[in-house]
């Protein structure tokens, strides 16, 4: 059931990838994700004049918010809704073959464009996208205060407390965090009306995995200059801390295009696999990477005594696991939602045919 009194009509010029799929990118995946932060941006944009912050909290929000990050939270949302959406249009063409009749089935390339134009599917994973940003930026603010690593680069730029003060900083993280469940069901002018039974279960996939990056942290931070802490241990540490968001964003872009049970399964061991594999890939950056790469000091890791997977396994075998971590995503992927089932030698060569593998392809190569 759809509820709000927000106009249902759209601009073209705010839809760019509504009616794409990452199939028919010709499969680009840097065009697709291209895309996606368009479309995120003009969605920020809408998102702070409904906001109607004063300043300097907007200045330090709008800051913040649009520096050079990779979005990586977004882009598992979209992924995730691409690949749930164009498995399910497959499942549906299957059986719209035996009901041709069926001018409601989703298999009909018009009847496909009718539903997304006049449902809030698809708002609903932009709504989801937002808010995984919005909460992860948040995160990163609140890191880099004097009171917690005290850094003062992120993203290629001075940080928040740097350039404003830190009393602004704090707030800026503070309402980007209440802006994280906000737009959820908030009345934003470009977006179709909000759907509540997909909003609900949005909400019910996204509080509990915010409480646990915070808790993460925490566990983060009893860690530091620990001689004991285990493999185990550190796991633990960053299922909360880094995972649990990634789990999240994953999810939300399922649900949003109708993943079935055994989907939403595939989607959060995946992510389970892949968050972790994405901390390890960021230990072993902090040590291989220069800080112009990174766009973040390098080195800090070792600096503030931090528990890492390189402190624990060494670079190689760090770089192995992280590997075991990305191929156990992507078989949970194949499983479930990709489009040709490979045989297990041929795990990773499927990326062409599905936004969420290719997307895990990107994350295996990236330098920062």
């Amino acid at each position: 059931m759809t509820v709000s009194s927000t106009p249902s009509f759209i601009p073209e010029s705010l839809i760019p990838s509504r009616l794409v799929s990452f199939t028919s990118f010709n499969n680009n995946t840097e065009q697709f994700h291209s895309a996606v932060r368009a479309q995120l941006s003009q969605d920020i944009d809408v998102l702070f004049a409904y906001a109607n912050l004063p300043s300097p909290l907007l200045d330090a929000c709008r800051y913040v918010m649009t520096g050079q990050g990779k979005l990586v939270r977004p882009l598992l949302v979209a992924s995730a809704f691409d690949s749930v959406n164009h498995t399910n249009i497959n499942d549906n063409t299957n059986d719209a073959d035996k009901n041709p009749d069926n001018k409601n089935s989703m298999a009909n390339a018009d009847g496909l464009e009718a539903l997304l134009e006049n449902d809030s599917d698809y708002d609903m994973a932009r709504r989801a996208a937002l808010a995984v940003e919005l909460l992860h930026t948040y995160s990163l603010v609140h890191d880099d205060l004097p009171c917690m690593d005290d850094d003062d680069l992120r993203r290629g730029q001075p940080t928040a407390h740097i350039v404003f003060e830190e009393s602004t900083a704090l707030l800026a993280g503070d309402v980007l965090q209440t802006l994280a469940f906000e737009v959820l069901t908030a009345e934003l002018p470009t977006f179709a009306p909000f759907d509540s039974a997909i909003a609900s279960q949005l909400f019910a996939i996204f509080a509990p995995r915010a409480r646990r990056m915070v808790s993460g942290q925490m566990l983060d931070l009893n860690a530091e200059a620990s001689a004991n802490i285990s493999q185990g241990d550190l796991e633990a540490i960053h299922r909360d801390k880094t995972g649990a968001l990634i789990e999240a964003a994953m999810l939300m872009g399922g649900i949003c295009a109708g993943a079935t049970a055994p989907q939403r399964m595939a989607l959060q061991e995946c992510a389970q696999h892949i968050g972790l594999a994405f901390q390890v890939q960021d230990d072993i950056l902090d040590v291989t990477t220069s800080t112009d790469t990174l766009g973040k000091p390098a080195g800090s890791d070792e600096k503030l005594d931090k528990s890492t997977y390189v402190k624990l396994m060494g670079v190689e075998d760090a770089t192995s696991y992280a590997q075991s971590l990305f191929n156990d995503g992507r078989a949970a992927i194949i499983r479930e939602l990709s489009h040709h089932k490979p045989s297990s030698s041929e795990l990773g060569n499927d990326a062409n045919n599905d936004a969420l593998l290719a997307l895990i392809e990107w994350l295996w190569a990236r330098k920062k």
